[in-house]
């Protein structure tokens, strides 16, 4: 937060963790695996999960009415949490429950769709916070889609405009500050000012709300953390990065969500995207137009610019002890729900992170950010909310996308029927 005096209430009552319609009826004991409950490693233990919570964890944990998952050579995690998404519908958030990812912060969404998605009793999808609509200039970057954004140009109108947005159930305020010239515009777009940016900062603390900004350079990221922001949605294009970057981010408590995958499609096709394409461990599970869709690039590949600047800053972040947090971008070109987030992780640790501090990114690390009080660990008292895979990701980050299994509040996803019908899908 930039002020770690104030206190930000989240208001996240919708998620409270109540019995769905299928609410899990059976016990399942994990026996001998390995955990990693979101910050550290136990190498073998038992977990017993019961009425969609995580009720005991143990090497003498036992239950006599319990099933028996037997966890020798796997690992079980949280469920994985993506901290940058644009929801379009419940196909989406069932989607990306198939690759493990059992939450998700959208980063804009018309208030009347984020009321239906909240509302829907389908336990078959991820659950959601969303920004609602951003906040934007007139002109600027969330108008070019058509939608019909309530756009604030005049600082002195940030207060009405923020509690417009908390009226129509915004959980978090979202930003553009970003001209696009650091994508090859040379006459940019409009964007809100430094004044105007600042102004809705403030004007979302006033009400208990965080403030998450869009950026798309390096001078944009300072001036938004100066200003009081929360986190980044992103990280930036170009070749390098301030060495004092990450202190600038560190002394003001900010995080940062880096979206590398979408950032790679800015900059240009990478190895990473075609391994995801064609790896046996995900590809059945893609639609023809999730591969469509991960083969695109945005028009400014062909610019040749860097995402160097981004690695550096990762390096920079972790040094200064900057939360950092798993975020996709997804649907945008070169991104898709789910499947998205599991390179994420392998281009976090390509940027300098650890496994295990990936592993964090996309499980505690936003949860603590972002006040979830259930998610992103495992322990007892916890959303039985899982991901069991086979191998270590703690060492080989790639084993997250050999998925065992997938447990929204205790319920075993249907991951094969969903693979039955992916390749019938349009």
């Amino acid at each position: 937060m930039a002020s770690s005096s104030r206190t930000i209430l989240l208001s996240l009552a919708f998620l409270a963790c109540t019995c769905p319609a299928n609410c899990q009826s059976t016990p399942i004991l994990f026996q001998n695996v390995q955990v990693f409950d979101g910050t550290e490693i136990i190498p073998k233990t038992n977990v017993l999960i019961e009425d969609g919570i995580v009720r005991e964890i143990g090497p003498d944990t036992s239950s006599p009415s319990a099933k028996i998952i037997e966890g020798t050579g796997k690992t079980l995690l949280p469920g994985l949490i993506d901290s940058h998404v644009h929801v379009h519908g419940e196909a989406a958030l069932e989607q990306s429950l198939i690759f493990g990812v059992t939450f998700e912060f959208d980063m804009m969404m018309p208030p009347r769709l984020m009321a239906t998605l909240k509302n829907s009793e389908s336990s078959n999808k991820s659950d959601f916070c969303s920004a609602g609509w951003l906040a934007t200039e007139p002109g600027g970057h969330g108008t070019e889609y058509g939608l019909d954004i309530p756009t604030i140009s005049d600082a002195k109108k940030a207060q009405a405009w923020v509690d417009a947005r908390i009226a129509e159930g915004s959980d978090y305020i979202k930003l553009v500050y970003d001209d696009a010239t650091e994508y090859g515009f040379p006459r940019g777009r409009p964007t809100l000012s430094k004044q105007t940016m600042k102004a809705i900062v403030d004007a979302a603390h006033n009400r208990g709300k965080l403030a998450v900004v869009h950026i798309g350079s390096e001078w944009q990221a300072e001036d938004a953390i100066n200003a009081g922001a929360d986190g980044l949605a992103h990280l930036f294009i170009g070749a390098s990065s301030d060495k004092h970057f990450g202190e600038l981010a560190a002394a003001h408590h900010a995080f940062v969500i880096p979206t590398m995958t979408v950032l790679r499609s800015i900059c240009g096709p990478t190895a990473t995207r075609r391994e995801l394409i064609n790896d046996p461990k995900l590809e059945p599970f893609l639609t023809p137009a999730n591969i469509t869709r991960l083969k695109e690039t945005f028009p400014s590949a062909s610019r040749g610019l860097s995402c160097e600047g981004a690695n550096k800053a990762i390096k920079q972040l972790k040094t200064a002890g900057v939360p950092i947090l798993a975020g996709t971008d997804a649907p945008n070109p070169g991104t898709t729900y789910g499947a998205s987030i599991h390179e994420e992780l392998v281009l976090l640790v390509s940027a300098g992170l650890t496994p295990k501090e990936a592993l964090a990114a996309a499980t505690s690390a936003p949860a603590k950010a972002f006040h979830l009080q259930d998610r992103g660990h495992i322990a007892a008292g916890q959303r039985a909310d899982l991901l069991l895979v086979n191998g270590n990701p703690a060492e080989n980050i790639l084993a997250t996308r050999d998925i065992a299994a997938v447990y929204k509040a205790g319920i075993e996803v249907n991951r094969d029927a969903y693979r039955a019908a992916a390749k019938e899908r349009n």
